[in-house]
């Protein structure tokens, strides 16, 4: 992946319905050679889609939280279907720890959020934080630059 693959990245990132001809512009290469890029990113994994970035407040899910559960690896056959249909959860991640799930999830009310760990309680242990607000959205990190400190 050089320079222009990765501006590509970039321009999507910002906008992923722009269009072939604005990003050639942008990179100084043809409609062509920028498709050719783009499908070249797709066939390597690196663009794994494109999708629309909703914003859960203006559907109103106002509440973001971070769910730590407990589960025993024999329960996990039972938790991840469970998890996975359940459509207030943003994200769910297997961690080391105290825990072994840390689950991000956006619900209307906290009374929501509340019957909701009542039913992963059937699962194990649970301790939640409730997020007042997020200082970095969640972003893509798409390369690597040499010598690069982790936070520089």
């Amino acid at each position: 992946m050089d320079e222009v693959d990765q501006k590509i990245l970039e321009l999507l990132e910002k906008d992923a319905r722009m269009s072939l001809k604005d990003i050639a512009e942008c990179v100084f290469l043809s409609s062509t050679a920028v498709s050719t890029r783009i499908e070249r990113l797709k066939e390597a994994g690196v663009i794994e889609g494109f999708q629309v970035q909703i914003n859960p407040i203006a559907l109103g899910y106002y509440t973001k939280a971070f769910i730590n559960l407990e589960v025993e690896p024999n329960d996990k056959q039972d938790f991840y279907p469970f998890i996975k249909n359940c459509k207030n959860v943003v994200e769910c991640n297997c961690v080391t720890g105290d825990y072994s799930m840390l689950i991000e999830v956006i619900f209307e009310t906290t009374m929501a959020l509340d019957l909701f760990i009542g039913e992963l309680q059937r699962f194990g242990k649970t301790k939640t934080l409730i997020a007042f607000s997020t200082s970095v959205e969640h972003r893509n990190i798409y390369w690597k630059e040499e010598n690069q400190e982790p936070n520089a």
